[in-house]
């Protein structure tokens, strides 16, 4: 769920608006504190410095003070026009994403905002830790084997192993922070938000020029059945690939959604609906998928029975957009999707009530990892079983981490499970750790109460609090992490590194292939490797976490394993219309 705080009263409005305030004070005196404690003897030179610093920041201060006032002055109790709406919207994301700046600026100090990076660095930057990551896969593996072997033939090194693992692990934890750092303090950071939310509005405001046209008896249209046989995730999925071929054609989407096997009255009974003004999957000409320019309304399959396939689906992302989200994110196609996600994904009031009450009950405090453990039916069909052991190893690596850079008042998880076990036993053994989630959702998620109207707001709500996480543990064999992972895009720049998926690599379901290009030359050292030479492209199989993946080599055809270091992703582009009539941010 996306900004489910968007559609207030008057006074949750004054209530925001006063903790936004509040918040740009605090900025404000803790940037201008320390002139405030400096002695008499410090130079004029960085007294200079701190008192351009903190009136720079009372003139943005003043700045927000006068958009806040043209926001608010207008909103009534009970009469929010569109605009009004928008705009708490965008007040409300930006307030979530104030709530990090405020923390990195709080940590770090001061840092003089530069112009823009350009794409080398972006890319090289996020290369680094990308390569750290799996060259830490590569090491731990490769210990862990000697340490088993050791206890069978040579117990007397397993200390020895078990140092080189524990010190090595402090090493990969402080070269880690460090890079994560380096984009708090080489001053791109403001560049990267504005950027982040001229795109997403760029991308609104092309999607709801599509579902709005000014005559729809006339509009082109393609109708999509919201029947899929599928979860809950999956679905959601089902809707963004009908949404993708939408734009990708120019037709208004028409969802058709009575009879939803998750709420039988529709789509629109509990998130707004995607058109204003056309709804009719009524026209002249009708015709199934692909029909022709001249046909009106085509109807669209399920992406499994596509065919022709268009140039639309994922991984492929709008060309027009690619150089700017390739420079902006490290995976432009999560954030495509994402963003599809922010437009479908608008609550009614009434679920924005159930979301804001159970926030409320259940608290939500930030440092949190959003932890979801997929059990019933997925365990033994569509993916292995994972101890919850294995999840909270990870979550503790991520707090190790986290207070190598900043004092973590409190180790908080948000859990959210199919089966009401998982929470006692998390509860049992982790009872240092705070944990947010409600055990009732995971009963409603059975397989016999899924499709119910509790069942439908149990998972909303735990999609809603995963993706406002700060970082995720899943397996992204399920649906509902990789929504929530989606959706958590919207709430950062790029929040393409805050997971650790247990199994998969991130994929959409009916995509076309996920390839990668060869940068360096491979040799393969043992059975089951493959051959490298640098610009192959490869199709990815999997991630193997252990420094290597596995593919198949589309030059040679050999399928096999190969370093993860050595390749990189292969944005995928198509030529989407450029929705010329909707101005260029």
């Amino acid at each position: 769920m996306i900004d489910v705080l968007k559609h207030v009263n008057y006074i949750g409005c004054y209530r925001i608006l006063i903790l936004f305030l509040a918040l740009w004070l605090i900025i404000l005196v803790m940037s201008a504190f320390p002139m405030l404690s400096t002695s008499v003897s410090s130079s004029d030179t960085r007294v200079a410095e701190r008192l351009t610093r903190a009136l720079a920041d009372l003139e943005a201060l003043r700045r927000q003070n006068e958009e806040l006032h043209e926001i608010f002055k207008d909103i009534s109790i009970n009469n929010l026009n569109e605009e009004q709406k928008e705009a708490i919207e965008n007040f409300q994301s930006r307030l979530t994403k104030a709530e990090h700046s405020y923390d990195k600026h709080n940590n770090l100090g001061y840092i003089s905002p530069k112009e823009e990076p350009n794409s080398q660095y972006e890319m090289l930057r996020r290369r680094i830790l990308s390569n750290t990551k799996e060259m830490w896969y590569f090491i731990h593996s490769g210990l862990l084997d000697v340490q088993k072997k050791a206890n069978e033939v040579a117990p007397e090194i397993v200390d020895t192993v078990n140092g080189l693992l524990s010190l090595g692990l402090e090493h990969k934890r402080s070269l880690i922070s460090d890079i994560e750092q380096l984009a708090e303090v080489d001053g791109y950071a403001t560049w990267r938000e504005k950027e982040s939310n001229d795109l997403s509005n760029l991308v609104q405001d092309r999607l709801k020029f599509l579902q709005n046209p000014e005559n729809c008896n006339t509009a082109r249209k393609l109708v999509c059945s919201l029947n899929k046989g599928c979860g809950y995730g999956c679905q959601l999925h089902h809707a963004v690939y009908c949404f993708m071929v939408a734009y990708g054609t120019k037709r208004t989407l028409i969802l058709k959604s009575k009879g939803w096997r998750y709420h039988k009255r529709g789509w629109e009974e509990v998130f707004l609906p995607i058109s204003n003004s056309c709804t009719s999957p009524n026209g002249d000409s009708v015709a199934s998928w692909p029909g022709n320019q001249e046909t009106q309304v085509v109807n669209l399959p399920i992406i499994d029975s596509l065919s022709p396939r268009p140039p639309y689906l994922p991984l492929a992302i709008p060309e027009d957009l690619a150089p700017r989200l390739t420079r902006l994110h490290g995976d432009p196609i999560v954030w495509w999707v994402g963003q599809i996600l922010k437009y479908l994904l608008r609550p009614q009031e009434k679920t924005a009530d159930l979301i804001r009450q159970a926030m409320t009950q259940m608290g939500f405090k930030r440092p949190i990892v959003g932890v979801h453990v997929r059990r019933t039916d997925k365990v033994g069909t569509e993916a292995a079983f994972h101890g919850v052991d294995e999840y909270m190893s990870h979550v503790n690596d991520y707090y190790d981490l986290l207070e190598t850079q900043r004092k973590v008042d409190k180790r908080r998880i948000y859990l959210a499970s199919d089966d009401p076990k998982v929470h006692a036993e998390v509860r049992s053994k982790y009872s240092g750790y705070e944990i947010i989630g409600d055990p009732s959702i995971a009963k409603t998620a059975a397989v016999s109460t899924r499709y119910s109207d509790s069942s439908l707001f149990g998972i909303i709500y735990d999609i809603h609090m995963l993706s406002m996480s700060d970082y995720l543990v899943c397996t992204f064999s399920s649906q509902v992490c990789r929504v929530a992972y989606e959706i958590m895009q919207n709430y950062y720049p790029d929040a393409s590194s805050r997971f650790r998926s247990l199994d998969d690599i991130y994929y959409y379901g009916g995509q076309n292939p996920h390839n990668v290009v060869a940068v360096l030359p491979h040799e393969p050292k043992r059975p089951g490797e493959m051959s490298l030479s640098v610009g192959d492209t490869v199709g990815v199989a999997g991630n193997h976490w252990n420094g290597f993946s596995k593919g198949k080599n589309l030059r040679t055809n050999q399928n096999g394993f190969y370093p993860g270091f050595k390749v990189k992703d292969k944005v995928e582009t198509a030529k989407f219309p450029t929705y010329s009539e909707v101005r260029n941010t």
